[in-house]
């Protein structure tokens, strides 16, 4: 199994768009210009980012847990990542849930345990899931075979390495050969056999509705070692996170991570344990806040045959072309989690 630069990205095709001046309500004020027709045609829209490529995906997502402690950062590969999920695993420590589609860097991690709902996210998208570690709900669903997966507890040494500079639980990581290796070992399918319902806006188009939102933040509870600082840079179209006023960048090349969507869904949570761990419904649907284009809007989301789907008015909302964060939280008021944006 080979990824390789068949999946390159059109960026020159991407660079052609221009940023149009913000308003609250009314955000574009310039039209990009024309594309040509021939060029878009001969080129596929990557299902999870929308961003176009000159082959069309066919290998399967991969899903991976990876740690969020501060010991654990920066994290390697997350600049490569289709989308990330943050969801609360116990107390107000969060981890990552990172989707590989379009590219499988070099090597990810630290790789952190299963928690029961990142199997069933693996479940619905049939990815292939990586963990190190297991909760008890977890490794019930792992023991069923659920999903395709490896974990590090049973392969710490060989498809996963300890790093030397950082301990343990902080320093277990997954090569690219290694999960190609995976693939093998469990006799995994290697091809991509469910499609996300996720809808793009087109290279001509910028939303037009919404608050001004330049800059973003969300908290998990009252722990700032989890509070997530977005800035959206109009230049780039892009957005720029940091916590407690450090860039998160990729530890294999210190690129920052660039977002095209900042995305946070509402979830019911319920403390299951004495260690603080989490029942999340990740099932239900419910409201959720979109953050693209330099702008802030409400709107809901729906588990569609798998795939956790921003909606609006009961349609797919259109994101814009790039990789998406998103966040998952109890509430997006009061004192349990919050976010703000400011213009």
């Amino acid at each position: 199994m080979k990824w390789n630069g068949r999946m390159l990205l059109l960026t020159a095709l991407l660079s052609l768009l221009l940023i149009g001046g913000c308003s609250s309500k009314n955000t574009v004020s310039e039209k990009p210009e024309e594309q040509p027709e021939e060029l878009i045609s001969s080129t596929y829209p990557a299902p999870y980012t929308g961003e176009l490529l000159l082959e069309k995906l066919e290998n399967r997502p991969v899903l991976a847990t990876i740690n969020n402690h501060p010991l654990a950062r920066p994290q390697s590969g997350i600049a490569d990542a289709d989308l990330i999920y943050e969801f609360l695993a116990e107390g107000e420590v969060t981890r990552l849930l990172a989707l590989f589609h379009s590219q499988i860097p070099e090597q990810v991690g630290p790789i952190r345990s299963a928690r029961d709902y990142f199997v069933k996210m693996a479940e619905g998208m049939d990815a292939f899931y990586i963990a190190h570690g297991y909760s008890p709900d977890a490794k019930k669903l792992l023991d069923n075979r659920v999903v395709d997966q490896v974990n590090g507890m049973q392969y710490d040494g060989t498809l996963f390495k300890r790093s030397s500079d950082r301990k343990a639980p902080h320093n277990s990581y997954i090569s690219k050969d290694s999960i190609e290796q995976a693939f093998e070992i469990t006799n995994a399918s290697e091809k991509i056999s469910k499609m996300p319902v996720f809808s793009f806006l087109n290279l001509a188009e910028r939303d037009k509705i919404g608050d001004i939102a330049s800059s973003i933040m969300v908290t998990y509870g009252n722990n700032q070692n989890f509070a997530s600082t977005y800035q959206y840079d109009e230049q780039t179209n892009r957005y720029y996170r940091s916590v407690n006023g450090i860039d998160t960048v990729d530890k294999l090349n210190e690129r920052r991570v660039e977002l095209a969507n900042i995305i946070v869904m509402e979830m019911n949570h319920k403390i299951v344990d004495r260690e603080g761990r989490q029942a999340i419904d990740i099932h239900s649907g419910g409201k959720a806040m979109l953050f693209h284009d330099g702008i802030a809007k409400p709107i809901e989301w729906e588990n569609m045959d798998g795939f956790l789907t921003p909606l609006e008015q009961g349609l797919p909302v259109k994101l814009t072309a790039g990789k998406t964060w998103i966040h998952i939280v109890p509430t997006m008021s009061g004192p349990a989690s919050t976010v703000t944006f400011t213009p």
